[in-house]
């Protein structure tokens, strides 16, 4: 692997790693019983997901264009890539969506709305709807790495990448959540949007970036 091929491996690495960044300042915006066990769950398990679903994809379309040949294959890999967007969106719309409602809706009660407590099922869900654009990758992977060796050194790039990128994320969104002074009501529609607006970006980017 030349300089330049590792350049543009940490280039894609970091593309990729935004949506996690993204969604990292969500959870360290929800979630008010952090410490560093579930911060680092946080980090790590959008990491490994970021890095594993290019695998996946490129594994995928190896299989495929082997069963069935390139030209069918290249359909194929753009059906479940279109299927897989759609479903990452509905995921965060629907987590986002319910989070703003919620709060929405309790704050016109004026009742109490209880902190969100830290949730790994809701963290992995992220964490699968947030690196749908790492597994599509894998396609493009597969037509430009002529060995399996240089498809591990991808994933280790991107998986270190987006580790330190969503610490990155969780740092900031500890002073944000100092400037709302403890307004977890806030933070949680503040964490709403931004999974709602991130849903609508992968729709967006798939279809025309």
């Amino acid at each position: 692997m030349t300089l330049a091929i590792i350049i543009e491996v940490v280039l894609l690495g970091i593309a990729l790693s935004m949506d996690a960044f993204a969604v990292s300042i969500t959870d360290s915006l929800i979630y008010q019983d952090l410490n560093k066990k579930r911060i680092l769950s946080i980090a790590l398990t959008f990491a490994i997901m970021q890095a594993l679903m290019p695998l996946i994809g490129y594994w995928i379309i190896e299989l495929i264009v082997f069963l069935i040949g390139e030209q069918q294959g290249a359909g194929v890999a753009n059906i479940i890539a279109t299927t897989l967007t759609w479903i990452a969106f509905g995921l965060l719309l629907l987590i986002g969506g319910k989070m703003i409602i919620e709060t929405i809706v309790n704050l016109k009660k004026k009742s109490e709305t209880a902190a969100k407590s830290y949730s790994y099922k809701e963290v992995f869900i992220m964490g699968i709807a947030t690196s749908i654009d790492a597994f599509a990758t894998g396609f493009a992977l597969s037509a430009g790495i002529s060995n399996n060796i240089t498809v591990w050194l991808h994933v280790s790039i991107i998986l270190v990448i987006t580790f330190a990128i969503c610490m990155v994320g969780i740092i900031l969104a500890k002073q944000i959540h100092k400037l709302l002074k403890g307004r977890h009501e806030i933070a949680t529609i503040i964490g709403g949007v931004i999974l709602v607006l991130l849903a609508i970006w992968i729709v967006l980017s798939f279809y025309f970036l």
